[in-house]
């Protein structure tokens, strides 16, 4: 009887567990939550190739090494620390060194440049002006080497600033008057012919003069129509100047006449 029954509960428990092997085989198992991680910011370079990390609540020295998968001995080495060093809530870690971000530069003020020696002040200088009031025989205006100056004339040299004013006469010969050691600056020149000369060119000019230059102005002029016709035509003075002279003999000659007619008559009588 009894064997009966343990036959029987054994024989139970074998269903049972049977029943249970084919519910665990139809009945959908449960899913197991998702696996959390705490969301970290990846750092970047700052403007100076720095990479910090902002110690938060419960962080250690393990923990930032490990996070970021940096050895723990170089983390502290790099913070001047050790891992009896407290952290701080908000304080910076420096993790390494990279590239710096990119940043935009602002456009600022363009450099003003500068010059590492003074600029020497120029000092005035001096030049030379050489003029000639030339006899422009074929009055083409052009002087010829063989073309000569005109004397009694005159030449007059002043500036701007009425500071200089010179005056020269001319001579004759195939020279320029030189005026020397005029001081740079802006001149006028002007020229004045003699009688019985006709101006072929301008009689006045303006010149700057600059240091250490030598300048040379030609001024012409023609003898006039009225002095070529006296100086061509010298026979009708001549006649003139005899005829005067004969003249004078005749008239002389009839004086000495009346005179001595007069003395002998009162001699006859």
């Amino acid at each position: 009887m009894l064997r009966s029954k343990v036959k029987l509960f054994g024989l139970g428990l074998g269903w049972a567990g049977l029943v249970l092997v084919l519910l665990a085989t139809v009945w959908p198992a449960a899913a197991s939550p998702a696996a959390q991680f705490t969301p970290f910011p990846t750092p970047t370079p700052g403007t100076d190739g720095r990479i910090l990390y902002i110690v938060q609540a419960n962080d250690s020295w393990w923990r930032i090494a490990a996070i970021y998968a940096i050895d723990l001995n170089d983390l502290l080495r790099l913070n001047d620390a050790t891992s009896e060093t407290v952290l701080l809530e908000g304080e910076e870690v420096l993790l390494g060194f990279g590239g710096p971000s990119e940043v935009t530069p602002t456009p600022g003020p363009s450099p003003t440049p500068t010059s590492s020696r003074p600029t020497p002040t120029p000092q005035p200088g001096s030049g030379t002006l050489c003029v000639i009031l030339y006899n422009d025989i074929n009055g083409d205006s052009i002087r010829q080497e063989e073309e000569p100056s005109i004397p009694e004339g005159a030449i007059s040299v002043s500036d701007q600033t009425g500071e200089i004013n010179l005056t020269e006469p001319t001579v004759g010969g195939l020279e320029s008057f030189c005026f020397e050691d005029l001081m740079q600056g802006e001149y006028t020149i002007s020229v004045a012919v003699p009688d019985g000369y006709n101006p072929t060119t301008v009689l006045n000019y303006t010149l700057v003069i600059d240091p250490g230059t030598e300048t040379y102005l030609d001024f012409g002029a023609q003898v006039s129509s009225e002095a070529v016709d006296e100086l061509s035509s010298p026979g009708v003075s001549s006649r003139s100047l005899f005829l005067g002279i004969a003249g004078g003999l005749l008239l002389l000659g009839g004086i000495v006449l009346g005179v001595y007619a007069t003395i002998m008559g009162r001699a006859r009588s």
